[in-house]
């Protein structure tokens, strides 16, 4: 399924024929001027190869309809230049959009203000890009008017504001006003409190264009500049949210779009937490009868002969959830939940009790929000025909929408529940959780486990044309793993791509696996880590030190403290301070001479950029195997074992590779970065899944101890 690539053609080498000539043109006018530009440019064979690649995929070579591309390009390769290169030209010849979906802030400032500007000088055409964000980045300008004039509106918030947030709330407002903030939460100067900014973002079903007051409203400035956009740079949740409602809604219609995602190994995983679903058991009793109390005034802005039927069904289908909901608790057996707090069905199968209930709350749930949904559509009408003004209308719509959010999620979390066994697939991930806000109170879960078809139907099935991208896609060497997740089939008509790295990492770089004593599952391995660590951190000025949990980090920080501090070498721990100060620290001591040592978990070992001096030892103190203790994961390794497979071989194995490739790829980051690698887990030697995880690795010069 996958390919590695003979880099022994001419660079850019014969752009296909199907692509017409102006694009070609176009594509190698670029490569070009960027050699023109760039005093000090290196052509790369692997970033001009995969160019080639991604301009034949789309341009219907390799298959006419699935014009989709996964590829492998490892650190150095230059992939985020190859994909403007190689999509850009083609996408704006034929009116499409190019969306570039990314998992972290990181690589969108990177391509915001390095790469698109880079490419937008080397590109011959005029050519525009924005950042694209949800709505709840923005503020609505009604809601935050609303909160400061209107006292009913303070009903609606989880916890009522202090004096403080709302003269944050008052400069806010006058900030706006006056042109100095755009309305956006990133672009206001200090943090907001997060329940407070709940109160006062954009939401889908209050503010829309549709409504006068909210033309003028920040996200809806923002999507009109979106609308003019050839490039726009999105998350991956962004990406989905607008695939869920049908696309086209945030981002252009996917058959209107270039879909590049990079950092695509994260995909499955946001897919799947996009696609779950929860509700509070107290909590929704709460609001219910809030909501059940303000029904009638909703009718009446809506016209109690046309609202009438709405209200009283919506209040009838509240009548009948906040008794099931306080059976549902009182059926709940405390002495069933772990030590963590969870209470999950086997398999994803209900007790009969909780699969009757389930099945009622499914058809009131959705009843509720179907008749809250009419009566908030005639409060719109009545406005837009001037049959009420706006200071009667606006704080109901603002009202009402916040309740038909939270419908909408009460909805989804019970038809979820409700769901039937599937005859096909994977079942659905069922668990029950004490809530840590509220004493007494439950919250029922519900995520899948497989997203693989959902991605399928929502987006490789629709899109103009899709590249995948990552420095780690492959699991041992293989992307079948990601594929299953991804629910990317190799009949498709999708092409592989692996792309090694420039690095000549037999020259640069050393793994290192000492001959210890314990391996890590031995009871006495901390203390032995403890004990042993110093002796590979003496040699460097800046080493990276992985770990498997914060509890074994954390031990090991406090015991070698004092060591350091003997030694006159800087520790910095992760979780002690922002990541941004940590690296700060690291820079200024390592310029300055110093030693510099970082802690860090499994976060740590993807996405820190320290080339050079920065980082000159990477130590990984064990293989990172995730340990299944979150519920889905627990229903994922059950459903691989129910089906007579082997959940630690076929999940933990693979996504050990790709974490244990992640890890090691921090310590080269550059063509002339050098160091050492050091695993200070015998396993990769001592059981028969190592020699597979070794293997995987770049091939670094390896330095096996021998005991």
């Amino acid at each position: 399924m996958a390919f590695h690539v003979k880099l022994n053609r001419p660079y850019l080498y014969c752009l296909s024929f199907m692509l017409s000539p102006a694009v070609t043109q176009q594509i190698r006018h670029c490569y070009q001027n960027l050699k023109d530009q760039l005093p000090h440019f290196v052509s790369r064979r692997g970033q001009n190869y995969l160019v080639a690649e991604i301009a034949k995929t789309l341009g219907g070579e390799y298959h006419a309809k699935q014009r989709m591309l996964v590829a492998e390009a490892g650190t150095g390769i230059g992939k985020s230049l190859a994909y403007l290169m190689g999509a850009v030209p083609f996408a704006l010849h034929h009116n499409k959009k190019v969306v570039i979906a990314t998992a972290t802030v990181a690589l969108q400032e990177q391509l915001l203000n390095k790469d698109l500007p880079l490419f937008r000088r080397i590109y011959d055409k005029p050519m525009d890009f924005i950042l694209a964000k949800g709505r709840q980045r923005y503020c609505c300008a009604h809601k935050l008017a609303a909160s400061l004039e209107d006292d009913s509106q303070m009903a609606l918030w989880q916890q009522k504001p202090k004096a403080k947030e709302i003269a944050l709330l008052k400069r806010m407002q006058t900030a706006y006003g006056q042109g100095k903030w755009d309305g956006d939460i990133d672009s206001w100067p200090t943090a907001i409190p997060h329940h407070l900014w709940q109160q006062i973002q954009s939401d889908k079903h209050s503010c829309h264009n549709g409504l006068a007051a909210h033309r003028d409203c920040p996200f809806q400035k923002a999507r009109n500049h979106l609308d003019k956009a050839d490039v726009i740079i999105a998350n991956h949740a962004l990406m989905l949210a607008d695939l869920e409602l049908g696309g086209g809604v945030i981002l252009p219609e996917p058959e209107q779009c270039i879909y590049v995602i990079d950092e695509a190994h994260h995909l499955p995983r946001v897919a799947r937490d996009f696609s779950a679903a929860s509700a509070a058991l107290k909590g929704s009793e709460t609001w219910l009868t809030r909501l059940n109390q303000a029904s009638v005034r909703y009718g009446q802005a809506g016209d109690l002969k046309r609202s009438d039927k709405f209200v009283t069904a919506l209040q009838s289908a509240i009548s009948q959830l906040i008794p099931d909901f306080i059976a549902l608790s009182q059926h709940i057996d405390p002495s069933q939940f772990s030590k963590d707090g969870i209470y999950r069905f086997a398999h994803g199968e209900l007790p009969t009790w909780l699969s009757e209930l389930a099945g009622g709350c499914k058809e009131q749930s959705k009843k509720a929000f179907q008749a809250l949904g009419k009566l908030l559509d005639l409060v719109t009408e009545r406005l837009k025909e001037g049959e009420i003004n706006s200071k009667q209308a606006d704080p109901i719509i603002s009202e009402a929408g916040v309740y038909l959010q939270r419908l909408e999620m009460l909805s989804k979390t019970w038809h979820l529940m409700a769901e039937p066994e599937r005859d096909k697939g994977a079942p659905l991930a069922r668990w029950l959780s004490r809530n840590p806000d509220r004493d007494g109170d439950y919250i029922v879960h519900v995520s899948p486990i497989e997203v693989g078809y959902r991605l399928d139907q929502l987006l490789w099935s629709r899109a103009a044309g899709v590249i995948l991208t990552s420095a780690t896609l492959r699991a041992l060497n293989s992307f079948d793993y990601f594929c299953r997740q991804a629910g990317i089939y190799r009949d498709s008509g999708c092409q592989f791509l692996a792309l090694s790295s420039p690095f000549d990492y037999t020259n640069q770089a050393r793994l290192v696996v000492p001959a210890l004593k314990h391996e890590p599952q031995a009871q006495q391995f901390t203390q032995y880590l403890i004990d042993e660590l110093p002796n590979y951190l003496a040699e460097d000025k800046a080493s990276l030190v992985l770990f498997a949990s914060y509890w074994q980090m954390n031990q090991v920080a406090e015991s070698i403290e004092a060591t350091c501090k003997k030694q006159g070498w800087q520790l910095l721990v992760q979780g002690k301070e922002s990541r941004g100060s940590l690296l700060d620290k690291h820079k200024k001591a390592v310029d300055a001479g110093k030693v510099s040592i970082i802690f860090g978990t499994s976060s740590f070992s993807e996405g820190l950029d320290l080339a050079g001096d920065l980082l000159t030892n990477v130590i990984i103190t064990k293989i990172p195997f995730a340990v299944p203790t979150s519920p889905v994961e627990e229903a994922h390794a059950e459903y691989v074992e129910a089906n007579g497979g082997n959940a630690f071989m076929q999940i933990a194995v693979p996504e050990a590779s790709r974490k244990l490739t992640q890890s090691v790829g921090r310590l080269l980051r550059k063509e002339k970065d050098s160091g050492r690698v050091v695993i200070l887990d015998r396993r990769v030697i001592s059981k028969r899944y190592g020699k597979a995880l070794l293997d995987a690795l770049p091939p670094f010069h390896r330095l096996i101890e021998q005991p």
